[in-house]
């Protein structure tokens, strides 16, 4: 069962990976008429927590990394793009607006999620005074 914090901690990795999905999706849009582009994409969000590992981790600069790639998320190329142009690029804007529309959606409910487990802390911690 997850605790207050580690509901913080995954709302909020939830959040930087839509925001790094929404980055990949306007880079795919501002070249889609560049010649041999190929369309990228971020792995799903069950890769991200599937390589999250629990243990130490690194909340200054200056600390020893165990290793892992703690960065965000690298961008792929999408092999689920419809279709590939004459001049070889993929990148089909009908697509990359259904995953921008997707991805704002996301983001609205996830958003919505942790302003509401907000106000349940707050709500806690004023019934305790």
């Amino acid at each position: 069962m997850l605790d207050g914090m580690s509901f913080f901690a995954l709302a909020s990795k939830r959040l930087d990976w839509l925001a790094a999905r929404q980055k990949v999706i306007s880079e795919n849009i501002a070249n889609a008429n560049t010649p041999q582009y190929r369309a990228k994409d971020l792995a799903g969000f069950d890769a991200v927590l599937a390589n999250a590992q629990p243990g130490a981790v690194t909340t200054d600069p200056r600390h020893i990394s165990s290793g892992g790639s703690h960065g965000a998320p690298r961008a792929m190329t999408d092999s689920a793009a419809w279709e590939r142009s004459i001049d070889g690029n993929t990148v089909v804007l009908e697509q990359q607006t259904v995953k921008s529309a997707e991805v704002s959606e996301s983001y609205r409910l996830a958003a919505q999620l942790y302003r509401k487990g907000h106000e349940l802390l707050t709500l806690s911690a004023t019934g305790l005074r």
